[in-house]
C-alpha cells in the first residue's frame, strides 16, 4: 500500500500492531479507500499468512446463495444443488474470511455468522450436523453499522463481535499528499502495461488531480490516471490532460425526468397532452451539429485539436463527432 499521509501512516501502523492477534476486525471506509487491500495485510503480517485467504462480497448475493457460500450445502438442500459444496468457513480454515459490504447481509445470515464468529460452529444447509472451522472474519463496510443497529436492520451482538477493534480509512481527499504519489505509480504501471515510457504530468494536470475531490477515492483516481495514459498520443511529453468525468460531454443524455407528484384525493386526473417532436427534428439537430464542426475545422484550417478547444470539447469527444457525422475523411 502506498502513501505517506500522517493520516494513512497512523492506519498502517494500527493495522500493524492488530495483525498478529486472532480476532475479528472491522475495516470501514468509503468506496474506494482500500479496504480489500487491509484485510489482506491483516492476515498476510499474521501468523496466519500461509493459510487460505479467502473473500466474499455479501452484497453481490441473496440471502440464500450467501448461506451457501458461507457455510456450503449438501446435495438436494434447494433447487440446483446437485452435489455437496463446502463453504467459505470450511475453505478457509485456519486462515482468514474477508466479508465485504458486511451490512447487506440478512437477519438469517446475520444470525449464523454470530454463531460462526463466537464458537467457531456452523452447518452445511440440508444439514444439522455442526462442524467447526478456525477461521479469522475480517468484515468490511462503507457505511454506518451502529447506526443500522440503532435503526434495527443489523444485529447489536453480532457488531459487538466483529468489532473488537475497527479500522477507519482515511477518504483520499484526507490525503492530499499522497494523490501524485498514488499517480505516479498509477501511471507508470499502466505504461508498463501498454509498453510505453510514461514521462509524468504536466503542472496543468497536476493541479487538477489535486484539486479534485476525489469521491470515488484511490480507485477513481487509479482510472483516472490509466485513462490519460492511454488516451496520450506521445509517450516522450508530459501528459498535458486529465479528463475526471468521463461522462461529460455537450452530448450527454439527459436524466431521466423526476415522476409526477401524485394526484390529489377527489380530483380527477387530467390526460396528459400528448405531444411529439416536429417532423426531421433529430435530423435537423444533427444537421447542426455537423454545421458547427465543419465552421470550427474550417476556421482552425483542419486543426481538429484547436477546433475542439473552440468547440469546447476534448480531442477525443471531438474525434467521437468526427466519426459520429462521418466527418473523419474529410477533416
Amino acid at each position: 500500500m502506498i502513501g505517506e499521509a500522517a493520516a494513512f501512516a497512523g492506519v498502517l501502523s494500527e493495522v500493524s500492531r492488530m495483525a498478529p492477534l486472532a480476532r475479528p476486525v472491522l475495516v470501514v471506509g468509503e468506496r474506494g479507500t482500500g479496504k480489500e487491500l487491509i484485510a489482506a495485510r491483516l492476515h498476510y503480517l499474521s501468523r496466519r499468512w500461509e493459510q487460505p485467504f479467502l473473500k466474499l462480497n455479501c452484497g453481490a448475493l441473496p440471502e440464500t446463495l450467501l448461506e451457501a457460500e458461507l457455510f456450503g450445502h449438501e446435495a438436494g438442500a434447494f433447487t440446483g444443488a446437485l452435489r455437496r459444496r463446502l463453504g467459505r468457513f470450511e475453505l478457509a480454515d485456519g486462515g482468514t474470511l474477508f466479508l465485504d459490504e458486511i451490512a447487506s447481509a440478512g437477519a438469517a445470515v446475520q444470525e449464523k455468522l454470530l454463531r460462526a464468529i463466537e464458537y467457531g460452529e456452523f452447518e452445511r444447509l440440508g444439514s444439522s450436523e455442526t462442524r467447526r472451522g478456525d477461521v479469522r472474519v475480517i468484515a468490511a463496510a462503507n457505511v454506518d453499522l451502529p447506526e443500522l443497529v440503532a435503526a434495527g436492520r443489523f444485529r447489536a451482538d453480532l457488531l459487538d463481535r466483529l468489532a473488537f477493534d475497527v479500522v477507519t480509512l482515511p477518504p483520499l481527499r484526507a490525503r492530499r499528499g499522497d494523490i501524485l504519489l498514488l499517480a505516479e505509480h498509477f501511471g507508470r504501471a499502466m505504461a508498463r502495461e501498454l509498453g510505453r515510457r510514461f514521462a509524468g504530468f504536466a503542472p496543468a494536470a497536476r493541479a487538477a488531480l489535486e484539486g479534485h475531490d476525489w469521491p470515488g477515492n484511490v480507485r477513481e483516481l487509479k482510472n483516472v490516471v490509466e485513462r490519460a495514459v492511454y488516451r496520450a498520443e506521445a509517450e516522450d511529453r508530459l501528459i498535458a490532460e486529465v479528463t475526471l468525468d468521463p461522462f461529460a460531454s455537450p452530448f450527454r443524455p439527459a436524466a431521466a425526468p423526476a415522476a409526477a407528484d401524485a394526484t390529489p384525493a377527489n380530483e380527477p386526473a387530467t390526460p396528459p397532452e400528448r405531444s411529439s417532436p416536429a417532423p426531421g427534428f433529430a435530423d435537423r439537430v444533427a444537421a447542426f451539429e455537423r454545421e458547427l464542426i465543419e465552421e470550427a475545422l474550417r476556421r482552425q484550417r483542419h486543426n481538429q485539436r484547436r477546433a475542439a478547444t473552440a468547440l469546447g470539447l476534448t480531442y477525443h469527444q471531438f474525434r467521437h463527432q468526427l466519426r459520429r457525422h462521418g466527418l473523419i475523411g474529410i477533416a
